[in-house]
């Protein structure tokens, strides 16, 4: 019996920081990241890169997104970007992420 007490005691308290984590993360969340938001603007191409596939736009307000007008360059399937040149102007939809990628894009 004198052997097992401390074996006992050890293993009780080998699970106390598992319990001690468990309590600590109670009041956080667990839920997955939000998927990404889409939304649709117009714009203008001013450089394009199909091979690496870039496209920079000047583009008006993007309001699902809460975006400004603005210039930036997206990410964009190289067969996407068959479709436009630099100095058109353009409605495209934009997924935004970590890298917005612009996911449709049309000559306007």
């Amino acid at each position: 019996m004198k052997m097992l007490l401390p074996i006992l005691a050890a293993a009780a308290l080998a699970g106390a920081p598992a319990l001690a984590q468990n309590a600590a993360m109670a009041g956080m969340s667990m839920a997955a990241p939000a998927a990404a938001k889409s939304g649709t603007g117009l714009g203008e191409v001013k450089a394009l890169d199909a091979k690496a596939g870039k496209v920079t736009l000047h583009h008006g307000p993007v309001a699902a997104l809460g975006w400004p007008a603005m210039t930036m360059t997206f990410k964009a399937a190289p067969g996407l970007l068959k479709t436009v040149k630099p100095g058109q102007k353009v409605r495209f939809t934009v997924l935004d992420g970590d890298e917005p990628e612009v996911t449709a894009i049309a000559p306007q």
